[in-house]
C-alpha cells in the first residue's frame, strides 16, 4: 500500500472511468449461464492466494450461478496503472483492490458501486462491527464504496543484537523509560553506523522516491503535505520544515540513515531499525538475530501512528456487480475476516484484539500486537492521498529531489515545492 512509481496516466484513466461508468447500467451482464468473477490483487504471495482460493471454493459450493472466481495478481509497482488501463480498455475486473493513495480518485470517479445495502442485508455480516476509522477513506455521501480490506499500521522493527553491539539501549527499554522518540532514534542510528558500519534507521521502501512513506516520520511533528480539504499546500509549514530538517540532518550530518544511492536491508541484518508495516514480520521467521517490534517513536507533538490501507471495491464496468457484491459480502464476513487476519489486519472491532491477532500472527507477542496493531488501527492517520494523486505524486517527488543534497536549503526547497503544486491542489 505504497505510493508507486510510474503512474503518470492514473489520474487521467481514473477520470475516464467516470465517463465510461456513466454509460454502464451497473447491473449484471446478460449471460445465460454461470458467470466467472475476476478480482485484481497486488499480491502474488502463495499463502495469500491459497487462502483466497480456499474461500472462493467454499463460496462456489453453494452458489451454482458462479462458474469460477479468479484472483489476478498485477505487478505492485504499476498496479494502479494496469488496473485503470484494464478499466478503460474494455477488460475491467469485477472486483479490485484499491490503494489508499488512489482512494479519492476511485471513490469520487463513479468507477465503483456502493456496497452498503448488500453488506447490511447479508445475514450474519455484522456491518456495525466495522470501525468508522477504517471506513472513512472509502465513503462518499455516507455510502461505502470499498471494504477496508487491509488496515496495516507502521511500526519499527528492531535488531536488538546490533543495537547492543553498538552499546545502545533497546527500544523496549526506551519505551518503558518514556524516551522512545526521534532524537533518540537518530542518535542511536548514528552511533550504530559509526561503530559497526551498518545502517541505523531505514524507512523501508522510501529510497528517496516513495515520499509518502515519510508520513511515518513527519507525523511526529503533526505535519501534513496539504490541508484537510486538500486545497492548500502545507509542505512549507513550520511543522513540515522542522520534520524535514530533522530528517535531512539525520541523513547527511549524523549518518543515522542511509543516504541517496545507499541500501540496507534490515531483514538480512544490515540495519538496526526499520519502519515498515507489520505484515513484514513474516520475513523474520528465520532471522539470525534477536528482534523486536515497537510503535513509531514519539515526535515533538507526542505519540502518533500511521496506517496504510487497501480497499476492495466492486467495479461498475465489470458487469457482474450483483454477483460481485454478494461474493464480497462472503469474502469479508466475520468468519472469513478472521482467516484473512493472518495477513491483513481486520477492520472489525470484535476481531481487533491482541488475543485474536496472536492466533494468526505467531511471530508477534500480544504486547507488540496491542501497542502497534490494535492502537495503530484505532488511532492511526492514513498515508496521504489526493484526487489526481498520480500527477501530484510525480510533482512532489520531483520537487523534493533538490532536498536530497548535503547543503540543501530545506525551507527553500519546500517553499518551491508548494509553488509548484498549489495550482494543482486548487484545481
Amino acid at each position: 500500500m505504497l505510493i508507486r512509481r510510474g503512474l503518470a496516466t492514473v489520474a487521467a484513466t481514473v477520470s475516464a472511468t467516470l465517463v465510461l461508468g456513466a454509460c454502464s447500467g451497473g447491473g449484471s451482464k446478460g449471460d445465460s449461464g454461470p458467470v466467472t468473477l475476476r478480482m485484481t490483487v497486488w499480491t502474488s504471495n502463495k499463502p495469500h492466494l491459497e487462502l483466497f482460493n480456499e474461500i472462493a471454493a467454499a463460496y462456489k459450493k453453494n452458489h451454482p450461478e458462479i462458474k469460477d472466481i479468479k484472483f489476478d495478481p498485477l505487478p505492485f509497482d504499476t498496479y494502479s496503472t494496469a488496473l485503470t488501463t484494464q478499466m478503460t480498455g474494455g477488460n475491467a475486473p469485477d472486483l479490485a483492490w484499491v490503494f489508499e493513495t488512489d482512494a479519492a480518485d476511485f471513490v469520487g470517479s463513479g468507477a465503483l458501486v456502493p456496497l452498503d445495502d448488500t453488506l447490511k442485508q447479508t445475514s450474519g455480516y455484522q456491518y456495525d462491527d466495522l470501525l468508522p476509522s477504517t471506513t472513512k477513506l472509502w465513503k462518499s455521501d455516507d455510502k461505502l464504496y470499498a471494504y477496508p480490506f487491509s488496515t496495516s499500521p507502521f511500526g519499527v522493527f528492531v535488531n536488538r543484537d546490533l543495537l547492543k553491539q553498538a552499546g545502545q539501549k533497546t527500544p523496549d527499554e526506551l519505551v518503558r523509560a518514556g524516551k522512545w522518540d526521534w532524537p533518540t532514534v537518530l542518535a542511536e542510528g548514528s552511533e550504530v553506523h559509526r561503530s559497526t558500519g551498518k545502517a541505523g534507521m531505514v524507512i523501508r521502501d522510501f529510497e528517496y522516491k516513495e515520499w509518502g512513506n515519510l508520513a511515518s516520520l513527519w507525523g511526529g511533528w503533526k505535519a501534513e503535505p496539504w490541508s484537510a480539504d486538500g486545497k492548500t499546500c502545507t509542505f512549507d509549514s513550520k511543522p513540515m520544515v522542522d520534520a524535514m530538517t530533522a530528517l535531512h540532518k539525520g541523513i547527511f550530518e549524523d549518518k543515522a540513515m542511509p543516504g541517496p544511492g545507499e541500501t540496507a536491508d534490515f531483514f538480512t541484518g544490515d540495519a538496526a531499525m526499520t519502519i515498515t508495516q507489520i505484515s513484514r514480520a513474516s520475513l523474520l521467521e528465520d532471522a539470525k538475530f534477536a528482534w523486536d517490534l515497537v510503535p513509531l517513536p514519539a515526535g515533538p507533538s507526542g505519540d502518533y501512528s500511521v496506517i496504510g490501507q487497501a480497499g476492495i471495491g466492486v467495479v461498475k464496468q465489470g458487469g457482474h456487480t450483483k454477483e460481485a457484491k454478494d461474493f464480497l459480502a462472503y469474502f469479508t464476513n466475520p468468519q472469513n475476516s478472521a482467516k484473512l487476519a493472518a495477513y491483513f489486519p481486520p477492520p472489525r472491532a470484535s476481531q481487533l484484539t491482541a488475543e485474536n491477532l496472536a492466533r494468526t500472527s505467531p511471530l508477534l507477542k500480544n504486547e507488540q500486537l496491542d501497542s502497534v496493531v490494535v492502537d495503530g488501527v484505532k488511532n492511526g492517520v492514513v498515508k496521504p492521498g489526493h484526487t489526481g494523486q498520480a500527477e501530484l505524486a510525480q510533482r512532489v517527488r520531483a520537487g523534493l529531489d533538490p532536498l536530497w543534497e548535503p547543503n540543501a536549503d530545506v525551507k527553500g526547497v519546500l517553499g518551491d515545492l508548494c509553488g509548484n503544486i498549489s495550482q494543482l491542489l486548487e484545481n
